[in-house]
């Protein structure tokens, strides 16, 4: 069974809640390599919160930083110096959902952007977009990028209000697989997460 990066075509879009929702629907486990920002709740016990998961599908982050920055600047501040090999995914008894830092060029560091990191890891990436204004360009866009480097993209997931033909024009120009629109949620709970899993997504797309 396949593990995934999640990861998005900006920040803010809802990759938390999108990866809250497949930890649970997929029954796998969840790590964030690097948490930026500490104020609230770190992604990883908002994602168990979401989903009332135990302790132990959730592995522990590899940087969690002070300030919600991009990570490179966030470690900068904090004293830190992110080792590139520290940012391996961990053994899992179960598939992993891996949740990214924001969008896909990210910097790790002053010499590592983020998605050269996600292609190391030869895993594939499902890419968290907007269904709203501004989508079409980020997302083919974000598509491209991951086009140049030969990158495994198992599908486009959309966030937000319905959008048809948004999603069909990103559909037909770069022909990736859609494999479904999370709608924003009026209470996120575990059973309303599970709820719109099963009337917007497919398991089998998933396998």
């Amino acid at each position: 069974m396949q593990s995934f990066i999640i990861t998005g075509t900006d920040t803010g879009i809802g990759k938390t809640v999108a990866s809250a929702m497949l930890t649970q629907a997929l029954g796998t486990n969840y790590w964030k390599p690097v948490q930026s920002g500490i104020e609230g709740m770190v992604d990883a016990r908002v994602v168990q919160k979401l989903t009332a998961l135990p302790d132990d599908r959730f592995l522990p982050e590899s940087y969690v930083l002070s300030e919600p920055l991009s990570p490179h600047r966030a470690a900068e501040l904090d004293r830190v110096e992110i080792d590139m090999n520290r940012l391996i995914p961990p053994a899992s008894e179960r598939r992993l959902i891996i949740e990214g830092a924001g969008g896909l060029m990210v910097p790790i560091t002053r010499n590592n952007l983020q998605i050269n990191m996600f292609k190391s890891w030869d895993i594939p990436l499902i890419l968290c977009a907007r269904t709203g204004l501004g989508t079409i360009n980020h997302t083919l866009l974000s598509i491209e990028a991951l086009w140049n480097r030969q990158m495994k993209i198992h599908g486009l997931l959309f966030i937000g209000e319905e959008n048809r033909d948004n999603i069909k024009t990103i559909a037909e120009y770069s022909g990736v697989k859609v494999l479904g629109r999370l709608p924003l949620l009026v209470e996120l709970n575990a059973a309303n997460l599970q709820q719109a899993f099963s009337e917007n997504f497919k398991a089998e797309d998933f396998a």
